[in-house]
């Protein structure tokens, strides 16, 4: 079965399309709407391309891949086999969309409603499939959501402190994201572990310029560490993560800031970026400036490590134990020393006994599956290369069965809640 993947944002496109678990072409198209957009793509008969687009907006971005994919001279679908479904990630599918559907009007009308949870990044998305249903008008358009692996987490862990009407009347509570990530990451760390998912205790680190961390246990989200929106949790690239309430109420009534300002601060001008005064929120420039002497980039990692070890205590005791500690993302795939500095420490005295082998440490990497642990470590450490767009063909797939047929003939289960 051939799957087209979208993942459509505001700035940049990814498309990836798949024969099974077979990757047939791939690429993005990047910075849209500024100058210098650029496609990236290649495919698995060896052509390449780099070159400059006009894209003005995801639309426009969207029918680009589109006509590339079915270019008489270079698109792979002249060789490959039909389109049977496209998949596409959606960032927010609320409390109603907690598992894969196939896009209807109640579907996109969903969407549409968590325009305000989602402002980023669900309007795109939504672009994205009406652009995919216009241009196949005869398959399923599949749309597969950040926030429902989450949706597994008990009462007691997604709701805030506040009066139970705001949840009730607003739905403000714990949503979590990165679910795609983090339940492929979980699958495939059972995998490499050769357990069944059901008989695991996780704990799944997705460290890229937005991060979170996740309990999984049983294969399931049991709590994770973003929320309402994807503010709370960690130390992030250019997000502060979790921060007293109390420090917005007092940056409005004493420094005058009003929300659109906060909210900018809060977003894209702290974290890594605000704390380590480098310049940059690219953790390659925070290490370097900190081995130049930086103090403040040596603190600014040291706090995004010890909110994440802080992180996995209080995972470890909610579950009552861990199997596995799992990385993945830029930074977690790819940074050694933010696995040391996590990992630091944590040698099993009152506590998870996770201790990294150094030598397995500093060569595994990207690319690959691999563990990174001492034998005698009783906590499995693993870094595992997410593949948000494989597990949504994956999800896609299971979801449509091995003969799917028109939209229009197939039943659409009714909504979760």
């Amino acid at each position: 079965m051939t799957i087209l993947v979208i993942n459509a944002g505001s700035s940049s496109v990814k498309f990836t399309l798949f024969a099974e678990e077979s990757t047939l072409a791939e690429g993005i198209i990047e910075r849209i709407g500024r100058k210098g957009t650029r496609l990236l793509y290649k495919d698995a008969s060896g052509m390449a391309l780099d070159q400059d687009v006009a894209a003005t907006d995801t639309r426009q971005a969207v029918e680009r891949i589109a006509r590339l994919l079915e270019d008489k001279d270079r698109g792979i679908l002249k060789t490959a086999s039909p389109i049977r479904a496209a998949g596409h990630r959606v960032v927010h599918g609320g409390e109603k969309l907690t598992r894969p559907v196939i896009v209807d009007e109640e579907v996109r009308k969903t969407i549409r409603d968590c325009f305000e949870l989602a402002p980023l990044h669900n309007p795109p998305n939504l672009q994205g499939i009406e652009v995919c249903e216009r241009h196949f008008p005869d398959i399923p358009q599949v749309a597969v959501f950040d926030t429902a692996f989450h949706s597994t987490m008990p009462d007691y862990a997604y709701l805030y402190g506040i009066p139970y009407d705001l949840y009730r009347k607003d739905g403000i509570r714990r949503y979590g994201f990165h679910g795609i990530s983090h339940g492929y990451v979980a699958k495939e760390a059972a995998r490499l572990l050769e357990r069944p998912p059901g008989e695991l205790k996780l704990i799944t680190c997705h460290l890229g310029n937005g991060c979170s961390i996740t309990a999984v246990q049983g294969g399931k989200s049991v709590d994770t560490s973003m929320g309402f929106t994807p503010l709370e949790g960690l130390i992030m690239g250019t997000r502060c993560g979790d921060l007293d309430p109390a420090v917005v109420l007092y940056l409005v009534e004493h420094k005058g800031m009003e929300a659109a300002r906060v909210g900018d601060l809060l977003n894209k001008r702290s974290g890594i970026l605000g704390l380590a005064q480098a310049g940059s929120n690219d953790f390659r420039d925070v290490i370097a400036a900190a081995g130049r002497g930086s103090s403040l980039a040596k603190t600014a990692l040291e706090a995004f490590c010890y909110r994440i070890k802080k992180y996995i205590g209080a995972y470890w005791a909610a579950m009552n134990g861990l199997d596995g500690l799992v990385f993945t993302a830029g930074i977690g795939e790819n940074s050694p020393l933010i696995r040391q500095m996590v990992c630091q420490g944590l040698d099993g005295r009152g506590g998870p006994s996770i201790l990294l082998d150094p030598r397995q440490n500093e060569m595994r990497g990207a690319g690959f599956p691999c563990a990174i642990h001492k034998e005698e470590s009783s906590v499995k450490v693993l870094v595992v290369p997410t593949n948000e767009a494989k597990e949504i063909s994956r999800q896609a797939r299971e979801l449509l069965g091995p003969a799917p047929r028109h939209p229009r003939d197939m039943e659409q289960t009714p909504l979760t809640k």
